[in-house]
Formats: structure tokens, C-alpha cells, sequence
């Protein structure tokens, strides 16, 4: 899987991409991620990937030129390193916050191609052509507004990634079943105690709510729910089913 990330902030993803599992797994030829500044695909001397939208408005919008050169590249260069007769299934995103929200069933499907170009817009978006004609859907990450759409890409990748065969280990693949319901570990009993300063603060200028305090959490305990602690895995299965939040 080739992921072809299009940006004016190439470096901005490179801390991410570097560690733990999407670093082992591009180190083991699983996956390739690329990113692409826009401003090599402009034609003009300075670079210009931005300007200001017909009809007026405030702040600027990315141009559909460099957009649309940077996708024909990507594809073409894919296609090249294909063997013959073979044809790359490349998907093209947009993050929009009108897109389809990023959900497992989106990422198990776009987990299916050979190539995702994402296209992250910034200032305030980008010509709308590049949706119409260009990208072959919008994805949102949520119902609210961010700077860009490199924050998004991230999670993109990271989620698709987790579906390629071999990206994920044998335990680090119990990971969606294990989110869906709570976890517990050592200490089975956990008494939380407030620090000396922070009692005396919170008791304020009267010492018998202070002591009144300390004596409540003196008989404050959290606790490991007891079934986890039975081994009786058949009804730790159905503990986990009942309080499973997917």
C-alpha cells in the first residue's frame, strides 16, 4: 500500500510516520508513505499555491492547478512500477468537513487499494473543482474545524494501515476488540491519596472538614471488577460482550 500525502507542510509528518508501528511497518516493506509539497507543482517563480476566491470573501483558497498536476503525476509514476498489464486501484481523498466520516467500515475498504492520494487543504480550503473533478470522495474526521487536513491524513493512515495484512502482531491485533470494552490492571485494589498540600488546601481554614476529608478517603477504594479476577474466561467473554462499547 502506497499512501501519496499532497501538502504545503511535506515535514510536518515525519515525527508520526518514524515510530512505532507505521515506522516497523514501512521498515518491513508493508506499507510506503510519501509526502509531496504542492509548491513543486506550481508553474509560476514563486511558488503560489493559494489565492483569493471569486465573488470575494475573507482568507485564501488552495488552487486547483498544482492540485491536479501532483495527482496525474502520483498516478503515473505508480503505473510505471507496476508490471505490465497490471493496473494500479488508486483513490483519491479530500479531507472536507462535509466528507463521509472515517469510520472502521472506511478504512477496511480503502484498506482494498494499491494507492491513496490525500489531499490536505489549508487557509480556507480549496477551489471546489478539486471535489467535483478531481478526488474520488471527501472524508471527514469529525463535526469540527481544524487548520488543515494533515492532522487527518495521519489518522487516515494510521487506520487503514491496521487492516494491511502482517502491519499489526498477533497481539497488537487484539487492539479493536480490547478498546471496545474496559480494561483493568495491577494494583487489583488502588487507594488514591491526596497529597499532604492539597488536603490541607481543600480543607480550607476549617480543620474538621479537613479531617472529615481525610477520613473519607481514607475508606475510598477502586477495585478490579472480580469476575476478571475468577478465571473463568466464558464469563469474562460475556462481562466483556455486556460492557463492550462497539
Amino acid at each position: 500500500m502506497k499512501f501519496d500525502i499532497l501538502t504545503i507542510f511535506p515535514n510536518i509528518f515525519q515525527s508520526y510516520f518514524n515510530e512505532s508501528i507505521l515506522k516497523r511497518a514501512q521498515k518491513n516493506g508493508l506499507i510506503k508513505i510519501a509526502s509531496h509539497n504542492l509548491r513543486n507543482f506550481t508553474a509560476d517563480k514563486h511558488h503560489k499555491v493559494d489565492d483569493s476566491p471569486y465573488g470575494g470573501g475573507p482568507g485564501m483558497v488552495i488552487k486547483i492547478e498544482p492540485i491536479f498536476k501532483a495527482v496525474q503525476h502520483l498516478k503515473v509514476k505508480s503505473h510505471k512500477a507496476l508490471p505490465a498489464g497490471r493496473q494500479v486501484k488508486t483513490r483519491v481523498i479530500l479531507f472536507s468537513t462535509r466528507g463521509k466520516k472515517l469510520d472502521s467500515k472506511v478504512a477496511k475498504r480503502l484498506s482494498k487499494y494499491d494507492q491513496l492520494i490525500l489531499i490536505c487543504g489549508r487557509y480556507e480550503g480549496v477551489d471546489e473543482r478539486v471535489a467535483q473533478y478531481i478526488a474520488d470522495e471527501e472524508i471527514s474526521i469529525g463535526d469540527y474545524v481544524l487548520s488543515g487536513g494533515e492532522l487527518p491524513a495521519m489518522i487516515l493512515v494510521e487506520a487503514v494501515s491496521r487492516y494491511l495484512p502482517g502491519v499489526l502482531g498477533k497481539y497488537e491485533s487484539l487492539e479493536d476488540i480490547k478498546g471496545s470494552y474496559p480494561v483493568y490492571t495491577k494494583p487489583e485494589i488502588f487507594k488514591p491519596r491526596t497529597p499532604p498540600r492539597a488536603r490541607l488546601a481543600r480543607g480550607g481554614k476549617n480543620p474538621a472538614k479537613g479531617e472529615a476529608r481525610q477520613r473519607r478517603q481514607a475508606l475510598r477504594t477502586w477495585k478490579v471488577p472480580k469476575i476478571l479476577l475468577s478465571g473463568n474466561h466464558k464469563k469474562i467473554n460475556e462481562w466483556r460482550k455486556i460492557h463492550g462499547g462497539l
